[in-house]
């Protein structure tokens, strides 16, 4: 591979080094005792606390001054400027550590460790008179250049999404805000489990690669394992392996879970993606949905200290209690469509009067959920429970308690998009085979997304499961709406991108 100008002059600056007698990819131990966050926000009110102090980072930017230079290094946490005096760093007469190593050789994008004290500039600016500093790691590829002001303000921040997505360490180096969606999204996570663990419920693991693709309506990867010599698919939803723990008697489970779905690619779906599901025994749909939003509304203030968040240009609030909202009674609102009682050549109809696409292959459960799709979900954005949903769509859930034709489901909509799907769950095993057959008649006229009927799941109904309320949530759809994010590609570290070329 042809090297650039930089590259070279990096690749050169290595070899110049190693003559000078130092390894520029030393062993890996280097003690660190402090980081930049830490001191930024404490040195003025416990300044005794740093006068001996060990950090490591990244050079972003340096003022050769001389027999005196500053630079700025950033750790995890941020960045902190250092200053460097010649003889302080250096061993009597021998001047190169700093003459030659730090003025000549060493390069933004290095990553050095500095011992030293902390001090106050006459400009007022916390530093870092450093005493000691050692070489950790020689960067063979320059940076982009990003100025980052006195208030902390990114300029020049690199924004093109091809190079963000694909070099996300570089992202992750040089766009600091980008760490910090990381880092919520990882307390987001946290807050879920210790809001299930506080109440006792099992964090469990189930298969990833499963013989048969069930649970959801998607269409699977499919893969092969050369031992069994069968195919195998890869999960699009853990549901049928979670309510399997629940026969066997734990009263409520979760998971965290990757799923894959072999479907399109849009700013708000990732073919992989991460998703939580819960199951807890003798609850209905009417407590998962009093739940999700006591866990919501959890996860709100712990990022924001309020349950009002940043959306886009205007904002949301997740304080109790969401509005609830039934589908039909959502679609008559806004169509003017009386969906309730129409077949399927009805429902198609309508989906033509308001020019919407479907096809042959859809029934009326997929024809109800285009309409709902298109004509109603944009306009709820405050959090809004979508209830009662037509049996035809739901083949994993209990029939209404007192509505004809509908079951306990639903999904939860936000900012115009569903973030959860929850049922007061089936457990009569005669009645999930036959919605399973239904299914199987989709599958038949063309519909790659209907389930396939899981005799090992039906004979674990047959063995008793005690009534129970799931609901999954998208994990990546939620930190999109909590950390203010339209893109899916904005909150997944590597998102799925085509292969590049070298």
């Amino acid at each position: 591979m042809e090297l650039t100008e930089q590259e070279r002059f990096r690749h050169e600056a290595v070899e110049e080094i190693r003559k000078l007698g130092i390894d520029p990819y030393p062993a890996a131990q280097y003690e660190v005792n402090a980081n930049a966050a830490d001191i930024l926000a404490n040195f003025e009110r416990r300044n005794s606390d740093y006068q001996n102090i060990s950090i490591a980072g990244r050079i972003m930017s340096r003022r050769i001054m001389g027999n005196a230079s500053f630079a700025e290094i950033q750790d995890q946490t941020g960045r902190i400027q250092i200053y460097i005096k010649r003889d302080e760093i250096c061993l009597g007469e021998d001047k190169t550590l700093y003459n030659t190593l730090f003025k000549k050789l060493l390069d933004i994008g290095d990553i050095i460790g500095v011992k030293g004290f902390v001090f106050i500039t006459n400009t007022g600016t916390i530093s870092i008179h450093v005493t000691s500093l050692t070489l950790l790691c020689k960067s063979l590829r320059p940076l982009p250049v990003v100025k980052v002001d006195s208030e902390g303000k990114a300029h020049d921040v690199v924004s093109d999404p091809e190079f963000r997505y694909r070099q996300r360490y570089v992202d992750l180096i040089v766009n600091p805000a980008v760490k910090n969606v990381f880092m919520q999204r990882a307390k987001i996570i946290n807050t879920i489990r210790n809001f299930f663990n506080e109440r006792g419920y099992l964090e469990v693991e189930t298969p990833i690669l499963q013989s048969i693709a069930g649970g959801a309506t998607a269409r699977p990867f499919i893969t092969h394992h050369n031992a069994l010599d069968i195919p195998l698919y890869m999960r699009i939803a853990n549901e049928l392996y979670l309510k399997r723990l629940i026969v066997g008697g734990f009263d409520a489970v979760y998971e965290f879970a990757k799923d894959f779905r072999n479907e399109g690619m849009d700013r708000t779906h990732n073919p992989e993606f991460t998703q939580m599901e819960i199951y807890v025994t003798y609850k209905d749909y009417e407590w998962m949905m009093e739940m999700t939003e006591e866990m919501l509304e959890r996860i709100a203030i712990e990022l924001y200290g309020t349950t009002v968040i940043p959306c886009g240009d205007h904002t949301l609030d997740f304080k109790r209690p969401f509005k609830r909202v039934g589908i039909l009674d959502s679609i008559k609102e806004h169509t003017s469509d009386d969906v309730s009682t129409m077949d399927e050549e009805g429902l198609r109809k309508v989906c033509q009067k308001h020019n919407i696409h479907v096809d042959s292959t859809m029934g009326k459960g997929k024809l109800i959920d285009e309409i709902f799709s298109a004509k109603c979900q944009k306009h709820y954005s405050m959090p809004t429970f979508i209830i009662d949903y037509p049996v035809e769509m739901s083949p994993l859930t209990k029939k209404h308690r007192s509505k004809p034709g509908l079951v306990e489901r639903f999904e939860l909509m936000v900012n115009g998009k569903e973030l959860a799907n929850a049922y007061s769950e089936l457990n009569d095993a005669m009645e999930q085979r036959m919605r399973f057959e239904e299914q199987m008649k989709l599958a038949a006229r063309g519909d790659d997304e209907a389930m396939t009927i899981d005799n090992d799941f039906l004979r674990a109904l047959e063995y008793g499961m005690p009534p129970c309320s799931g609901i999954g949530i998208g994990i990546d759809r939620l930190t999109m709406l909590m950390t203010n994010n339209a893109s899916i590609q904005d909150v997944l570290f590597f998102p799925q991108m085509k292969p590049e070329v070298f």
